[in-house]
């Protein structure tokens, strides 16, 4: 394994400050740093970049950022245990990373946002990565605050979020996904090179924010995705009913197939479907 600092080696810190893995926070270390080194220069160019890292546990994406010439790192992290492990990566690039104590679905991040490029690097807790991904795509205004997502998931998180119309996989999160975003699977890590292993195959994803994605409420959007993949065996004319009032009108100003299932509807689909419900309403 390379190392990318001087600082002790990742099982070290881990044995020393008692950082074993917990199942109940969604624990998976990445120990080499040659792995997280490749995530972060995934997310280059780092040197003009802040970066908002989710779960750093001991710490070793943070060091491979920084090494990387990320300008400051935003590290948010529950576990106490690993805290003291952070402070001595920010004793050795001073003045270079922030550690914030806390639940990520809870931290409100902004008090530490500069101006410029702001970025989110992350190997997500497993048992929280699809809450927070929602979360960032759902902000408003938009676009957000951070130019890219560059993110670790479970492999089948990845394929949901990069699924094509057809697909099984294709639902409602990747219409969320795809509306507001450009995702793409950069890589796959083995189960092996994680501490513990997972049961799973572990993607990396880019999730690039449009700057002008379709016009349509978010919240009826969310709201139609919801009724139409709820039931994704019915056909729309039946699925879609939960949204009251003439299904089979909204379907047609949507210019949709009331046959069709959710699974054959295209993200713009969906958008005019979310368009049709407001124009109904108003």
């Amino acid at each position: 394994m390379t190392s990318i600092d001087d600082l002790p080696p990742l099982r070290e810190v881990i044995r020393r400050h008692g950082l074993s893995a917990r199942k109940s926070l969604g624990q998976n270390f990445l120990l080499d740093l040659n792995l997280t080194a490749r995530i972060a220069r995934a997310a280059e160019p780092l040197s003009d970049a802040v970066i908002v890292e989710i779960g750093p546990g001991p710490g070793g994406l943070t060091r491979a950022l920084l090494a990387l010439g990320a300008k400051h790192v935003i590290a948010i992290e529950r576990d106490v245990r690993a805290i003291e492990a952070l402070r001595e990566i920010a004793e050795r690039y001073p003045g270079r990373l922030t550690l914030v104590e806390g639940d990520a679905l809870s931290v409100d991040v902004s008090p530490y946002l500069p101006t410029g490029p702001v970025r989110i690097v992350a190997n997500l807790p497993y048992n929280i990565a699809t809450a927070l991904l929602v979360s960032w795509l759902t902000l408003d205004p938009w676009p957000p605050w951070y130019d890219r997502l560059v993110l670790m998931f479970q492999r089948e998180v990845a394929e949901r979020i990069v699924a094509g119309v057809g697909s099984k996989s294709y639902g409602r999160l990747a219409v969320l996904a795809q509306w507001r975003t450009e995702p793409k699977i950069l890589f796959d890590i083995a189960p092996s090179a994680f501490v513990p292993p997972p049961k799973v195959t572990s993607s990396l994803v880019q999730l690039l924010p449009r700057k002008n994605p379709l016009a349509c409420d978010r919240r009826r959007l969310e709201r139609v995705t919801e009724a139409a993949f709820g039931q994704r065996r019915k056909m729309l004319r039946q699925s879609l009913k939960s949204l009251g009032g003439d299904v089979f009108a909204l379907l047609e100003k949507a210019g949709l197939d009331p046959t069709s299932r959710a699974e054959d509807i295209s993200v713009e689909g969906f958008v005019a479907l979310a368009r049709a419900t407001e124009k109904a309403q108003s």
